[in-house]
């Protein structure tokens, strides 16, 4: 897929070391798998994701997708140089009666992290809701949140309805439902609008499942979550190495360093590159990834479940 830029007051112009080119405005996020996103070679190279999805439906994104002609994650690289906004997203109940096709719950792993880096998820022991949105027309809300330091290689998981914000001097690998609902809640006095009525409906006070996951394991490889809305792996592949997937999802590697190529049977050999996403159909059951010369990836999915 090729990789697509948004701008954001709170982005970096520069998005080294994972892209070497500059830009002329704040870049904040840069989606992988959007609807709009675009394949970037082969026989169905500039179409997009979107399209893709309602033509091929199961065959692309597997029996385990809520819609079959929606894709299921969206993934993005996301890099914070000031504060982002106060926020809360709906869960999927909440998104449906909006009309919306879903919530959004996501996690964030962080690939970089400066001195000091951190996130808030969710709200200091003992706040209420009621105190909170007190705070927020006070201008005190931040104060309010759990702010939680964080270092490379950790995983952030936050659950639909978490009050959460992102500090300056990361780099996140951004895993979520294929969502773009955001109530904003508070904004340090940016002109932006805020969304304080839905946004107060949809948070929860106490976030049970959400803040810094527990690492599994300290070996190069890992399962580092494996939720309801997805599972994310992470691991190095240093030698070729063959995968047999089931076909109730499809699959989604992120290079975050060196380069890889994947085949499936005797088909044509496709390279990614650090920055890039590589989809893999669920209809591919059998497949190879090889290192040119190593390469460090993630790897999303649906759960096994569905």
């Amino acid at each position: 897929m090729t990789p697509q830029f948004h701008p954001r007051v709170w982005g970096s112009r520069s998005l080294a070391p994972i892209y070497s080119r500059q830009f002329d405005e704040p870049i904040g996020e840069a989606w992988l798998t959007g609807d709009d996103c675009q394949v970037a070679n082969g026989a169905l190279a500039g179409q997009t994701l979107g399209d893709l999805c309602r033509r091929f439906g199961t065959a692309l994104t597997g029996e385990a997708a809520p819609l079959k002609d929606r894709f299921p994650l969206l993934i993005k690289f996301l890099f914070p140089r000031e504060k982002l906004s106060v926020q809360v997203h709906p869960d999927d109940a909440m998104a449906r009666r909006l009309g919306q096709p879903c919530g959004k719950t996501e996690c964030w792993y962080v690939l970089a992290a400066e001195p000091g880096a951190q996130v808030g998820v969710g709200l200091k022991p003992g706040v209420t809701k009621e105190q909170f949105a007190r705070a927020i027309k006070n201008g005190s809300a931040e104060k309010m949140l759990n702010w939680i330091d964080i270092q490379p290689g950790e995983l952030i998981y936050v659950e639909a309805g978490t009050v959460h914000a992102i500090g300056p001097g990361s780099i996140l690998v951004e895993t979520q439902q294929n969502s773009d609902i955001t109530f904003r809640l508070y904004d340090y006095d940016r002109p932006r609008e805020l969304h304080l009525e839905q946004g107060l409906e949809a948070m929860t006070a106490k976030a049970k499942h959400s803040g810094k996951v527990a690492s599994r394991t300290a070996k190069v490889e890992a399962n580092l979550i494996n939720g309801d809305c997805f599972t994310v792996d992470r691991f190095e592949v240093s030698e070729k190495r063959a995968f047999h997937m089931p076909r109730r999802s499809c699959e989604i590697f992120v290079a975050l360093e060196g380069c890889g190529v994947v085949q499936a049977g005797s088909g044509p050999e496709v390279t990614f590159a650090r920055g890039e996403a590589m989809v893999v159909p669920a209809v591919v059951v059998e497949f190879s990834v090889r290192p040119q010369w190593s390469l460090q990836c993630l790897r999303m999915s649906l759960p096994e479940g569905g």
